[in-house]
């Protein structure tokens, strides 16, 4: 089974288009603009995707409110441009399936902590 992906807005459309080339992705925008967080949470876990996100709440709702999540990688780069992000996707998928983690990629390290 491939991997599937549900983009955030804050990350852009741009890696949601490079990553569609790929794989099954869809950007939370073309779904539904403006969604809650709480809403992506869930269409994500529904859908069972991975969502990729720069929004650090996410942490909180999975950890600390308990939501459920198939898994969530969190953009914590330097840079926004989308092709060196999704180079960098591409290079931590090789090595490591997001399916029921919490990862946090930035420049120099990635951090990975399963969800419960």
């Amino acid at each position: 089974m491939s991997i599937r992906f549900l983009v955030d807005e804050c990350t852009g459309k741009r890696l949601a288009v490079l990553l569609a080339k790929e794989y099954d992705s869809i950007y939370v925008g073309d779904w539904k603009r403006a969604a809650t967080d709480e809403e992506v949470l869930k269409k994500a876990e529904r859908e069972n995707r991975i969502l990729i996100t720069d929004d650090k709440d996410f942490g909180e709702l999975i950890f600390r409110l308990g939501k459920p999540s198939s898994g969530v990688i969190l953009i914590r780069t330097s840079f926004t441009n989308p092709e060196r992000r999704f180079k960098l996707l591409k290079q931590f998928l090789e090595v490591i399936d997001p399916k029921n983690k919490f990862v946090v990629i930035r420049d120099e390290a990635v951090r990975v902590r399963r969800i419960l």
